[in-house]
């Protein structure tokens, strides 16, 4: 999961506190309903999408995009506007298998593709460093549309996808028309790990520590789909999800590279891992925690069990036109899965920003 709070990615003196009791009251459903800073009518409503109508993609393609030979899920006229729905851990692109349709029914071009690490996804040389870190994800995303031709799109995620969304909006606006990121602004930086948070809010990083030992790697490696599924339950806790479900995402763990990727991630987030130094001056950069300037919708569930920051903490970090839209209904970490119609609309309401 991916929702490290405000308080430890920006200003840790100012929201320390505050961050440790919301994500405690994120825990029990206590986060109020909607929050709109920058309201904007909608303007094309979609027709009704239930969560679980779609199991599978209809198109599966790969391409040598960068470093990786990339394996994405493709939907849509191939003239339309662009949207990349961008997925997190441990979770894979079926996080958008309701959502994927809907956007194409409404004229959209829509790239889903598997991270590093996920899926059909390889690494193209056995050298290459098995990094998870966050600028090398972003990365992976802009070398994807270079490989696709495509100039400029709608960037959406959640989890590990809403913080390469996020970077690719703030290091590289000229190739993002919009923005759409659960949990709000989620730029990190290696200085902001070192802060301590209170006890309570430590606790919910448990796997966090976990995978900062040898025993930790070893035990996602040999356990993979039994973490997954535990870490699925506590970060939605009111989605009945069935094992169907779990079963089709938890395939994308059997890539080879997914513990590494996954391990190198949060050692890296401690400063336990060192990143490429290829990759170092975009770091600098997100450790300033750039300002997003394109239009953006923010969402959270009302019933996230993963940590996650307020959104009145975040909602400066983005000037241009901006919303924030709390989901209602038990919606917990995985808002795509769980209520495909919110992000959907968002993402098309976004475009006309």
């Amino acid at each position: 999961m991916d929702a490290r709070t405000i308080a430890e990615e920006m200003n840790r003196r100012q929201f320390v506190g505050a961050a440790a009791l919301t994500a405690a009251a994120a825990q029990l459903g206590l986060i109020g309903s909607a929050n709109a800073q920058a309201g904007t009518a909608k303007t094309k409503e979609l027709p009704v999408i239930k969560p679980g109508t779609h199991t599978s993609f209809s198109s599966l393609k790969q391409i040598d995009a960068g470093v990786l030979n990339v394996g994405y899920a493709e939907a849509g006229p191939a003239d339309g506007p662009v949207v990349f729905l961008l997925h997190g851990w441990p979770y894979d692109i079926h996080m958008y298998v309701d959502v994927a349709p809907a956007l194409a029914s409404a004229g959209y071009r829509v790239i889903v593709p598997y991270l590093r690490g996920y899926g059909a996804t390889r690494f193209l040389a056995t050298e290459t460093p098995r990094n998870g870190q966050q600028s090398a994800i972003a990365v992976d995303t802009i070398a994807l549309m270079d490989a696709l031709k495509i100039d400029k799109a709608i960037m959406a995620g959640c989890d590990w996808g809403a913080r390469t969304a996020c970077i690719v909006a703030a290091l590289w606006p000229e190739r993002t028309k919009a923005l759409v990121s659960v949990s709000g602004y989620l730029i990190g930086s290696q200085e902001a790990g070192k802060m301590p948070l209170p006890p309570k809010a430590e606790l919910q990083w448990w796997y966090q520590y976990y995978f900062a030992t040898e025993r930790g790697r070893a035990g996602y490696d040999k356990y993979r789909r039994d973490f997954s599924r535990l870490i699925w339950e506590i970060a939605s806790p009111k989605w009945k999800f069935d094992d169907a479900t779990f079963g089709r995402s938890a395939a994308a763990f059997d890539n080879p590279d997914h513990v590494a990727i996954s391990i190198h991630n949060y050692r890296w987030r401690l400063g336990l891992a060192d990143g490429e130094r290829k990759f170092d001056d975009l770091e600098k950069k997100l450790a300033t925690f750039p300002v997003i300037t394109v239009p953006t919708i923010t969402l959270e569930g009302d019933a996230n069990g993963a940590p996650h920051p307020e959104p009145s903490t975040y909602a400066k970090k983005f000037s241009g036109k901006y919303e924030h839209r709390n989901i209602e209904g038990g919606i917990g970490h995985n808002l795509p899965q769980e209520a495909p119609q919110a992000f959907a609309q968002a993402v098309i309401d976004v475009g006309t920003y």
